[in-house]
């Protein structure tokens, strides 16, 4: 009887708190609803009093874009105000000399040759099938540090000395040819800040010309000849610095390649001593 009292007793308590708290959370959602129908009316009558202002800075957002004008159309602009003269000339050393550069950057890379695996594959065609094996595979080889090396071996018979001989002088044609062109390049790089200056002199001189015309130093006319005297100059020297960045990276693949051909010459020799060692 007492446990069944106290279960009763329990019970209505549960449920009072139970209903105390859907009370209170029915009155927390009703507060929250009234909250929120207040802060979307104080917005509905904000938007209202200013749609103007809206519009105003729709307005000038587009006009901004409007404005705003793509980096190819300002480099015509430049262009046509530096003068097409002097310009065409800047802009025709730049695309000469990065086609020169383009040409002389695929031509080294595929001149690379993985030296260690053709010293390799040189060694075993000579323990397997002499020296004409070796040539064979020398000549299905790219690079001219292959070319280089079957020079070598054709001239096996006529001793080591002679296969030295024939190795160096062979890797001096080799060099000539990975170095070719580059001068033209050094051409442009020198030449391109020269015709901007030369712009830039003929464009003061104009300035000039004007004033003394006008019979009076206006700022604005003497401003804006200078300005447009010296994008020939500006024009110039980007054309030299990007020219420069493609020689110096041109210069050093080249050495690279060179290092690869005289320490695998000296490869090759020692290869080709052994060989005749034995078969002595």
């Amino acid at each position: 009887m007492k446990k069944l009292l106290a279960l009763l007793t329990v019970a209505a308590m549960l449920t009072f708190g139970v209903t105390n708290s859907i009370y209170a959370q029915d009155d927390a959602v009703d507060n929250e609803e009234n909250a929120t129908e207040q802060v979307e009316d104080s917005v509905a009558d904000i938007q209202k009093a200013e749609p103007v202002e809206a519009t105003a800075d729709d307005e000038d957002a587009t006009n901004q874009e409007e404005e705003k004008v793509p980096m190819h159309q300002q480099l015509k602009i430049k262009f046509i105000e530096g003068g097409p003269a002097f310009m065409g000339f800047v802009l025709v050393a730049l695309i000469l000399g990065l086609a020169i550069a383009f040409e002389r950057i695929i031509y080294l890379n595929l001149a690379g040759t993985n030296t260690e695996k053709l010293l390799r594959n040189v060694e075993d065609a000579l323990a397997e099938g002499g020296v004409e094996a070796a040539k064979d595979v020398c000549r299905n080889t790219r690079g001219p540090v292959a070319s280089i090396f079957y020079q070598g071996l054709d001239r096996y018979e006529a001793g080591i000395d002679v296969v030295e001989k024939s190795v160096v002088s062979y890797g001096s044609v080799q060099m000539s040819l990975l170095e070719r062109n580059l001068t033209w390049i050094a051409l442009f790089i020198a030449i391109a800040p020269m015709l901007g200056f030369m712009g830039t002199v003929i464009g003061m001189i104009g300035a000039f010309d004007a004033i003394e015309a006008a019979g009076d130093i206006n700022p604005s006319l003497v401003a804006g000849g200078i300005k447009v005297a010296l994008i020939t100059t500006v024009s110039g020297l980007i054309v030299a610095v990007i020219l420069q960045v493609f020689y110096n990276y041109i210069v050093s693949k080249i050495d690279s390649i060179v290092t690869q051909m005289e320490d695998s010459s000296i490869s090759l020799i020692d290869i080709l001593t052994e060989y005749k060692n034995k078969n002595a």
